[in-house]
């Protein structure tokens, strides 16, 4: 196994984009009845928003637990916020959110 150098470290950091990360929580009404015709249409959104180019990763969470899921947006935390105020969920209550600024690769991608 070859040993990364600092330099091959600080090379590689110097070639990192900024990415705003979301992370979804069940929200008061996540239990209302018709809340998962909504998340359906939520999904919907979130299909258009990979397509569009500005969603890059999506991973649902599905363990029980108040995190709904997790979003990298290729977008500022001002425009994902944008977004995310006007997601069919969040609007009905079905789900909140949080954002968090981060720093990532380009091109990277999960395993097929």
């Amino acid at each position: 196994m070859n040993t990364i150098t600092d330099e091959q470290m600080r090379e590689r950091l110097l070639a990192t984009k900024p990415y705003t990360i979301v992370i979804l929580k069940a929200g008061p009404n996540r239990r209302a009845e018709g809340a998962d015709k909504v998340v359906w249409e939520h999904g919907r959104r979130n299909f258009q928003l990979r397509e569009d180019g500005r969603l890059s990763i999506v991973c649902p969470v599905m363990d029980g637990t108040e995190v709904s899921g997790v979003g990298i947006f290729n977008l500022t935390p001002e425009r994902t916020v944008e977004i995310m105020q006007d997601d069919p969920a969040v609007k009905a209550g079905v789900l909140v959110f949080e954002i968090h600024p981060t720093r990532a690769f380009p091109g990277d991608s999960l395993p097929v």
